[in-house]
């Protein structure tokens, strides 16, 4: 079988397992471009026509390089749809809606970006501006948003560990936003509660705080994709609540696999851009441990494929990941000291050490020494190859696209 590593993929063999392979089905790619316009054509709510004068300052949100949402060609559409209403290119402002991830390189701005890079700018989450409050949370903007006249946001609803589907409010909310909405987010109090959890958006705390917040600080409207492992599966535009809900319904019901049985062992493929640092790679684990179903018998492992160029990760909250998970001496250990709080962006260290005190995790396929030794560091198993991370005789399900892919109960697809 072949797995994701990077931007290309890799054999793997197991000939002395019991192998299943989930793979949803994935449903039809779209042609984006296509898409988009029709989107924009019957968005959910007004349309950006209605909405904009020509005077208008705009700012657009946008997803960073750990999204693989098609920025540049959504871009294409909103600045017709702007020049259609006679907007100027001068009064637009793309924000990178970063949180707390690295900032983006000339280069990665180029590529994500295209001819619209020039009006690229990375967010920097200390230097915003407080433009109100939510359940007594100060919630802080990218200044180039906050005084914007109408704020659009591109966006990509996937499955979320937190926010159930990412997307909408969220790229502004937390993209765009300040150390104090991503600490309260992000904290152990808010998401220890039973409701914040992967493909969940109904009755999520996590979600309807940031859904509250974007009524706040944007988007106006949004143009979100969904995409599973076929590509980009659909375009909707429009007010941020129901452009979620929509995409969100579509993803579920074409990234679900029904597990009615447990697995010593679950292979999880990530690739690119997802496997570039630990701090995203990690997801697969928690992706597969913490969500409707989880497939693992008591101790089995999770084996995730990554190259990790880019290490633990450059940006603040891939530091603090790091700085938690290798000054920790074990899973409980971190999982009981991060219980009492814990600085933004080390909020994906407390999820993974809940996965962490249940089962190992061992990260194959490195691409250097020094970024296997950074697994070792942060309590996983960095291992050669996927089959020298397996035991013989092991009963393994692998997941080829571990971030697209839902594992449920069978009564969920029922």
């Amino acid at each position: 079988m072949q797995l994701p590593l990077g931007e290309d993929r890799i054999d793997v063999e197991l000939p002395d397992c019991d192998v299943t392979v989930a793979e949803p089905t994935g449903g039809e790619p779209v042609d984006v471009a296509a898409a988009a316009e029709r989107a924009l054509d019957r968005p959910l709510g007004p349309p950006i026509a209605h909405r904009v004068d020509a005077g208008d300052e705009i700012a657009i949100v946008v997803t960073d390089v750990t999204r693989a949402t098609p920025d540049d060609v959504l871009l294409d559409a909103l600045f017709g749809r702007l020049d259609a209403a006679g907007v100027d290119r001068e009064n637009v402002t793309i924000v990178v809606g970063l949180g707390l991830h690295r900032p983006l390189t000339d280069a990665e701005l180029a590529d994500a970006y295209g001819e619209y890079a020039d009006l690229a700018i990375n967010h920097d989450p200390e230097g915003t501006v407080e433009v109100g409050t939510v359940d007594s949370v100060s919630i802080d903007l990218h200044p180039a948003v906050a005084s914007a006249d109408f704020v659009l946001a591109t966006g990509m609803v996937e499955p979320h560990q937190y926010a159930g589907f990412s997307g909408g409010a969220k790229t502004v909310a937390i993209g765009a936003g300040g150390e104090p909405i991503i600490r309260h987010t992000h904290g152990p109090e808010l998401l220890g509660q039973d409701g914040v959890r992967l493909g969940r958006v109904a009755n999520n705390p996590f979600r309807e705080f940031v859904d509250r917040a974007g009524q706040l600080v944007g988007p106006d409207f949004c143009v979100n994709v969904t995409h599973g492992p076929s590509g980009i599966l659909d375009v909707v535009a429009g007010s941020p609540r129901p452009v979620v809900r929509e995409l969100a319904e579509a993803a579920r019901e074409a990234l679900s696999v029904p597990i009615d049985r447990e697995y010593d062992a679950v292979v999880a493929g990530i690739g690119a851009p997802k496997d570039a640092n630990l701090y995203q790679a990690s997801r697969a684990a928690t992706y597969v441990a913490l969500g409707d179903r989880n497939p693992l018998r008591d101790g089995g492992r999770i084996v995730i494929p990554a190259e990790l160029p880019e290490g633990a990760g450059q940006g603040t909250g891939e530091q603090r990941f790091y700085e938690w998970l290798s000054n920790a001496a074990t899973p409980d250990s971190l999982y009981d000291a991060m219980a009492k709080g814990y600085e933004p962006g080390a909020q994906r260290a407390f999820v993974l050490a809940r996965v962490l005190r249940e089962h190992d995790v061992y990260v194959t396929n490195v691409s250097d020494p020094d970024a296997s030794a950074i697994v070792e560091e942060c309590l996983m198993r960095s291992m050669e190859s996927v089959a020298d991370a397996i035991e013989p005789g092991s009963d393994v399900l692998v997941v080829p696209d571990a971030i697209d892919t839902l594992l449920v109960s069978p009564e969920r697809t029922s």
